[in-house]
């Protein structure tokens, strides 16, 4: 199992989908697609993907720490 770090390549904002594609085994631009897709539902996403920039380690520092 990985760990769950916003990865170097292949952000486009802040990594957080990028970083969850990795986790579960999917492709940055599906994970892309159900966020943008799950926004149109009510609840609180896009705040969610604020706190989880901010939580998950960049890949980098995420390195540093092991």
């Amino acid at each position: 199992m990985t760990a769950l770090a916003r990865p170097r390549d292949g952000r486009m904002i802040g990594g957080v989908c990028a970083a969850l594609a990795q986790r579960f085994g999917t492709s940055a631009n599906t994970m892309r697609v159900i966020f943008v897709v799950s926004c149109l539902l009510p609840g609180p996403q896009f705040l969610l993907y604020l706190v989880l920039w901010v939580l998950l380690p960049s890949e980098e520092s995420h390195r540093e720490a092991w």
